[in-house]
């Protein structure tokens, strides 16, 4: 006999319900806290960054502003595929390991809807056994039927995130630098 999914812990269950951006990458439907998204935009043309990671792109200037872009296809280790017309950055604003609070644009295959997640309609993350890497995901939310990751947005980015700020802003001030001389 099967055994029942886990629920999330009440407690947990209530604080994760609320409305999330879901979207696609690779086929598979991942949602974050519609409270982290300020925007989604175009692809835009994207400066190269030099001794980033192969999921960084690089920097967009997005209203003056200077915004590293992750591809979360390469972050979450699928393989590189064409981008599409559907094919956007979500500019997302994440809590760094430092805790400051930064824009990063997320790349993703493309946007599907905001879904309000009941506490009910949220699971636990299920135990993929030794060695998976799953302290990312929120929990797994039942929409109409289908399964959607929820991701903790922040911690996708923790690790390297502050780094990439970091190394993206030296790059750009010193290409300002060099433009004014």
């Amino acid at each position: 006999m099967l055994a029942e999914p886990k629920q999330v812990l009440p407690n947990s269950a209530q604080r994760l319900e609320g409305k999330y951006l879901i979207f696609d990458v690779h086929g598979e439907s991942y949602g974050i806290d519609v409270l982290k998204v300020r925007e989604i935009i175009r692809l835009a043309d994207i400066t190269p960054v030099p001794q980033m990671p192969d999921y960084v792109r690089g920097v967009i200037n997005l209203r003056g502003k200077i915004v590293p872009v992750v591809d979360l296809r390469l972050r979450f280790g699928f393989t590189e595929t064409q981008n599409t017309e559907q094919t956007c950055i979500i500019v997302a604003l994440l809590k760094l390991a430092d805790g400051k609070v930064n824009q990063m644009g997320l790349i993703v295959d493309g946007p599907e809807e905001v879904v309000n997640v009941a506490a009910a309609d949220i699971e636990e993350t299920p135990d993929f056994g030794p060695g998976s890497f799953v302290e990312f995901i929120l929990g797994m939310a039942k929409v109409k039927g289908v399964v959607k990751t929820l991701l903790d947005i922040d911690r996708v980015m923790a690790a390297e995130g502050r780094v990439v700020v970091q190394n993206a802003q030296a790059f750009c001030q010193s290409e300002i630098a060099s433009a004014k001389k």
